[in-house]
């Protein structure tokens, strides 16, 4: 059927992922450094990743796609790429994380945010811990994780109360400490599962 869909300009797309996060269907993933409509029935063409783009690489097009399905994202399968996912088990060298688009997790995330998989995990190496819970430091691990390896972007998924935030200290200490300048993202998740902020 011909209908409104979204597109994407790869060549615009500076790969900072906002579209995916802003995105409530889960229609847009991160490949290869670059935002990509991932399936044209997840998208409902009402365009919400349009204004989270600050690049101004999506626009609506008018095309053959297949119809808008409301379920399909729901029944999509998990989206896990690698195994472990503790950022204390993971070894620093693991070739998944060659050309990675990285997602840092707080333990919680999953649980709060019911389409996690789909919205955060498609297409990201996941990385999950907790700050509160687990015992050190996470910032010598994931400098040497950036640092020696090739992550194209880093997203970061907090709960929005205090003790998360350690998690975002973490990351950001670890990317000024690593040298390397990758765009780096962090998404705020309310204790009821909304997307409270991405900054």
């Amino acid at each position: 059927m011909i209908r409104k869909i979204i597109q994407i300009d790869e060549s615009k797309c500076n790969g900072c992922g906002a579209c995916a996060l802003a995105c409530h269907e889960g229609a847009i993933g991160m490949v290869n450094g670059k935002a990509r409509l991932l399936r044209d029935d997840y998208c409902d063409g009402l365009g919400d990743c349009l204004p989270a783009c600050p690049a101004g690489a999506i626009t609506f097009t008018e095309r053959e796609a297949a119809p808008y399905n409301k379920n399909a994202a729901a029944k999509a399968k998990g989206c896990l790429s690698q195994w472990p996912v503790q950022i204390k088990l993971v070894p620093v060298n693991a070739p998944f994380f060659e050309g990675a688009n990285l997602l840092l997790a707080a333990d919680c995330t999953a649980y709060a945010c019911r389409d996690f998989h789909e919205r955060f995990m498609r297409n990201r190496v996941t990385l999950i811990g907790c700050p509160k819970l687990d015992e050190g430091d996470y910032r010598e691990k994931l400098t040497a994780i950036i640092r020696e390896n090739n992550i194209q972007s880093l997203t970061v998924a907090r709960m929005e109360v205090p003790c998360c935030g350690g998690l975002e200290f973490a990351a950001k200490e670890a990317l000024k400490a690593s040298g390397k300048w990758i765009p780096c993202q962090v998404a705020v998740i309310s204790t009821d599962g909304k997307i409270i902020h991405s900054r």
